[in-house]
């Protein structure tokens, strides 16, 4: 159902008197979405991790949503993010997604309490009996601190809700594991983008990116050549990205991302507490590789 460049998008905010993230900027993320649409973005996933979703309120986090979903207008599919470390919270937030009316929903594992594998199983299963509607798994340890395990993934694979995973554990054994056991029953969609291209290769069917905020057109090429069997050209392409994600990734995500977009000049880089501007030593790092790819709006150092 979803495949190719599918971009985990940030949440544009206005500066609040001490220059943090406040008020959610309307107008940015609707030409968020359009810039998506015009540059060959398959899906947009609004409030995930890179979105903020820790930060913003359940009505904030719906708004986001629903102006995401208005602005595609069908035109592009939306992966709503609405995962929770709470099963009951995560039931409410995919039901609201539903029924506003996202194609589907981004759902990370739960975070902070460390359930086990079996209590992993039992969330999952809890939420497909509760809401019919597709869902993504996400697994991303360094966030959550609990890692899914291949062969608890492969388990929810019957349930029909559950039509891919967002595989971001940076563990390539496991992942090759993971394509193994699953045996094609739900589709793998890399959750690292220098990992985006091996994923492909192995058979994936996409990428849930942070980088394709800055590049959707170049990370659209890229997904959409390797889909069609043209490795050799995806290859050349990724290779040609590694620096940039290399340094997308210098400070928490969404950090980097929404200071590059501010050079790029896309939006402002406001973000909410207790995330904080970027190092300046780090932002001259950035900035050179993003001169480099002639992706600095002039003026913008």
């Amino acid at each position: 159902m979803f495949s190719g460049s599918m971009v985990a998008l940030v949440t544009p905010f206005f500066r609040d008197q001490e220059g943090r993230g406040g008020d959610l900027d309307e107008k940015a993320l609707r030409h968020l979405v359009d810039l998506h649409v015009r540059e060959g973005t398959r899906v947009i996933v609004p409030v995930g991790t890179t979105g903020e979703s820790a930060t913003l309120t359940h009505e904030e986090h719906e708004r986001v949503i629903r102006i995401v979903v208005e602005q595609a207008a069908g035109r592009v599919l939306v992966m709503a993010g609405t995962g929770s470390n709470s099963t009951s919270e995560a039931i409410a937030l995919t039901r609201a997604a539903r029924d506003i009316g996202a194609d589907g929903a981004l759902v990370i594992t739960p975070y902070y309490n460390r359930p086990t594998q079996e209590g992993l199983v039992r969330h999952y299963e809890a939420l497909a009996s509760r809401v019919s509607f597709p869902m993504v798994i996400y697994n991303v340890p360094a966030r959550t601190g609990v890692n899914m395990l291949p062969e608890t993934i492969a388990r929810l694979a019957a349930i029909p809700e559950y039509v891919g995973v967002k595989e971001a554990s940076g563990n390539m054994g496991q992942i090759v594991d993971l394509f193994d056991r699953l045996e094609n029953r739900m589709a793998v969609y890399s959750g690292d983008d220098s990992l985006t291209y091996p994923i492909l290769a192995l058979g994936g069917h996409g990428t849930i990116s942070v980088s394709a905020n800055l590049v959707p057109r170049l990370m659209a090429e890229m997904c959409d050549m390797a889909l069609s069997g043209n490795l050799s050209e995806a290859r050349a392409r990724h290779n040609g990205l590694v620096s940039l994600h290399r340094v997308l990734g210098l400070e928490t995500n969404p950090i980097p991302i929404k200071t590059a977009m501010e050079i790029a000049g896309i939006i402002d880089s406001a973000m909410r507490l207790p995330l904080v501007p970027m190092d300046p030593d780090n932002r001259k790092r950035l900035t050179a590789v993003m001169a480099s790819m002639k992706l600095v709006k002039d003026g913008s150092r």
